[in-house]
């Protein structure tokens, strides 16, 4: 009997919809189903929804358990974020502090899977610098960082009308996010 193909959950925009962010994210993840993977998308109209992370509140709401259901079924993540001022949004930094209803699981935060990190930005110096930043919040939820990290300079237009990218290098950028989480999530159900 095959097991199911790996589950790879999106996680990212901003809460405008048809963010850069979020079609930044949809290119990887539909990388990820080309290449036999199942996919998951908790875009910015949800994440938007979340409420700000509070540490003394009893329990988590309906969307902050949601959004933990979907971290505990995925095998790999893409987080995608815009570059605000040198670094991650606001409704991504609440999203990845909410994860901390994780802490007590068997499998905390993002333990044994491989993320992958997208930033768009109006500029390579935001890009630069939130990509680093991302990268260091994954590997302090214990996760894999995927060798390459997509950053994209938004100051001119990424997308066509129905969703990818113009320019080659921004698409090679997003597929190989993409790729790399899966390849990762795939070799660890072999071991």
């Amino acid at each position: 009997m095959t097991p199911p193909a790996p589950m790879i959950l999106g996680l990212g925009g901003t809460a405008r919809p048809g963010s850069t962010t979020e079609r930044a994210l949809q290119v990887a993840l539909r990388a990820v189903e080309a290449k036999g993977g199942r996919t998951r998308l908790l875009g910015g109209d949800f994440l938007a929804r979340l409420p700000i992370y509070n540490p003394a509140d009893g329990g988590p709401t309906p969307e902050q358990a949601e959004l933990a259901a979907a971290v505990r079924a995925a095998d790999g993540l893409i987080v995608a974020t815009p570059g605000y001022h040198g670094s991650l949004s606001g409704v991504i930094k609440n999203a990845l502090d909410s994860l901390e209803v994780l802490r007590e699981d068997s499998r905390p935060y993002f333990t044994d899977r491989a993320v992958g990190c997208i930033v768009t930005a109006d500029g390579w110096q935001a890009a630069g610098t939130t990509l680093i930043a991302l990268r260091s919040i994954i590997h302090a939820m214990r996760g894999w960082p995927t060798p390459f990290g997509a950053a994209l300079n938004a100051t001119t237009n990424l997308f066509d009308a129905e969703g990818a990218c113009i320019e080659a290098k921004d698409a090679w950028q997003l597929s190989t996010v993409g790729e790399q989480v899966l390849d990762f999530a795939q070799m660890k159900a072999r071991t």
